[in-house]
């Protein structure tokens, strides 16, 4: 997978799910592979400190062997996006511990305001290439 950019998602997360489906829109390259934080790439990929036993229950961006989490994983994939879209890396210079404030309030209301899942998403059946199990 080296070289491939892997999001690593919550597939219980209706926000989260929304994201992929979101990513996938944009993704005019069809650069980003996919993987549930739930499943075995998952299990087996991400350092255990990153993984759902470990407490990490959102978002995880695997990009040339480097994993980035919360705010910085989301917009290190926005800048990969469609403009205009590709524009919010600029938010990259607002320093970390800010740019995670807004994302760990957002993650903690996530279930609240849009809901959860009681099974992962599944992807339809042209874009299961791009899922990992």
């Amino acid at each position: 997978m080296e070289g491939q950019k892997i999001v690593f998602f919550d597939g219980y997360c209706n926000l989260c799910s929304g994201a992929v489906q979101f990513i996938i829109k944009h993704d005019k390259h069809q650069q980003f592979h996919f993987a549930s934080l739930q499943g075995t790439a998952a299990a087996q990929m991400l350092p255990a400190h990153l993984t759902i036993s470990q407490g990490v229950d959102s978002i995880v961006f695997l990009e040339n062997g480097k994993f980035y989490t919360k705010g910085t994983a989301a917009l290190r994939i926005a800048k990969y996006l469609k403009f205009p879209i590709n524009l919010s890396y600029v938010f990259m210079l607002v320093p970390a511990f800010i740019r995670n404030v807004v994302y760990d309030w957002i993650a903690r209301n996530r279930y609240k305001w849009f809901g959860k899942k009681e099974v992962c998403w599944l992807p339809s059946p042209e874009l299961s290439s791009r899922f990992l199990p």
